[in-house]
């Protein structure tokens, strides 16, 4: 009787890996980086150790990616090692198989250290590695009645966003486009903007980053949202104090509510006024320029990446648009990409966008459904046919 593998599912992003078993119902979140805090000498924090700190002010980062590549080995092992360990997945090598996520245009010489890795070090039965957005549209291929020929997936994450466009389950390598603008240039300019008007927070990137989630949105209509940013008092109903955590009575900085935002903090709070820099931050992912980096934004991208394909391929692709990655979870993003995109497509065809309930985890779902799919089998490579073959074998049979 054959036992049956247990499939480890790592979507090893750049700024939060997602890790689970094929048979859970949802991933480990974990912070793709090691971190040490100033309160803390003696310790480093793995992972999702961080949460384990009390002191979150200050913290020194250790990335295993540099612009959204794996550069950093020794740490991406730490962080493997503790992510598969007794602390983690407790995981059984030898009688598991792994599907796990790659960038794109990914280095030769990052994937060979990969596999060498996860079949020579681990030693993991067989290894089948992908793209993100693989896994995202197999997943939405399933989830439709009727299979659909074409999707593009939006996957708009940490480092960069990309487009990539797929037809019969095969990425359409030579059109996909990619937006040097991320989750961490976004935080980035959040940091300097907030430094060079209010106060000193180049080091707080752990807070800046929560305060970017917290109150960040999209904006609908530019224009008079910078009209309403404008305004005194009462009639400005942007602006918000955001409490900063001291972390001895404020453990995580929140948001006042619209009635309370005054301007002025109150006995011992530390605020952030965040006026007009809720939506001129996310307004980069639309207008990458605004900061000198001279791109398309995202719903030009995926029209220009559509319009850049076979005309016959067009209206299918228009009719599955796949919002994928951490910073669709902005409020007023898949409304404002819907507009504009509409707006920049021709009238004869019709436009769908798939919005995941959880952009960030959506590829893992769709890596642990790929588990459950008998042709992954012939997707894989097994160790045996690694020690026979050598790294020719993944680069023939891995499409990434």
């Amino acid at each position: 009787m054959a036992i049956k593998m247990a499939t480890v599912v790592l979507d090893n992003g750049a700024g939060l890996a997602k890790v689970g078993y094929s048979t859970d119902k949802n991933p480990r979140l974990m912070p793709n980086c090691i971190t040490k805090a100033k309160s803390v000498r003696t310790r480093t924090f793995i992972g999702d150790q961080i949460d384990d700190c009390k002191d979150l002010s200050g913290l020194f980062y250790l990335l295993p990616f540099q612009k959204g590549y794996l550069v950093n080995w020794e740490t991406q092992r730490q962080i493997w090692d503790y992510m598969f360990g007794k602390d983690g997945l407790k995981v059984n090598f030898h009688d598991s198989n792994i599907i796990v996520t790659e960038p794109y245009f990914n280095f030769h010489s990052v994937q060979e250290a990969m596999d060498e890795i996860f079949f020579e070090e681990y030693q993991f039965n067989s290894v089948f590695r992908c793209n993100p957005s693989f896994l995202s549209q197999y997943k939405h291929c399933k989830e439709k009645d009727q299979k659909p020929l074409c999707s593009i997936v939006l996957d708009a994450g940490y480092s960069f966003t990309h487009i990539i466009p797929y037809c019969k389950g095969k990425k359409l390598a030579e059109c996909t486009k990619r937006i040097d603008v991320g989750g961490k240039v976004m935080t980035n300019h959040l940091k300097e903007v907030i430094s060079y008007r209010q106060l000193m927070v180049m080091d707080e990137t752990y807070v800046l980053n929560q305060l970017k989630e917290d109150v960040c949105y999209v904006s609908q209509d530019f224009m008079k949202d910078m009209e309403i940013g404008r305004k005194k008092g009462k009639e400005n109903t942007i602006a918000r104090d955001y409490v900063l955590p001291d972390y001895t009575h404020i453990k995580r900085g929140y948001v006042k509510p619209l009635e309370e935002t005054t301007g002025r903090a109150k006995d011992g709070e530390q605020i952030i006024r965040m006026n007009n820099e809720r939506f001129t931050i996310p307004e980069l992912l639309f207008h990458p320029s605004d900061v000198g980096i001279h791109e398309m934004g995202v719903a030009e991208a995926v029209v220009h990446t559509i319009q850049s394909l076979p005309e016959e391929m067009q209206p299918h692709m228009y009719n599955n648009v796949i919002l994928t990655g951490g910073n669709c979870k902005m409020p007023g993003f898949y409304s404002r990409m819907e507009r504009e995109t509409r707006s920049m497509t021709p009238d004869e065809y019709d436009l769908c966008m798939k919005k995941p309930e959880n952009p960030s985890t959506y590829a893992w779902e769709g890596g642990t459904m790929l588990a459950k799919d008998p042709q992954i089998k012939k997707m894989s490579v097994t160790r045996e046919e690694y020690e026979e073959n050598g790294h020719n074998i993944c680069f023939e049979k891995f499409d990434v």
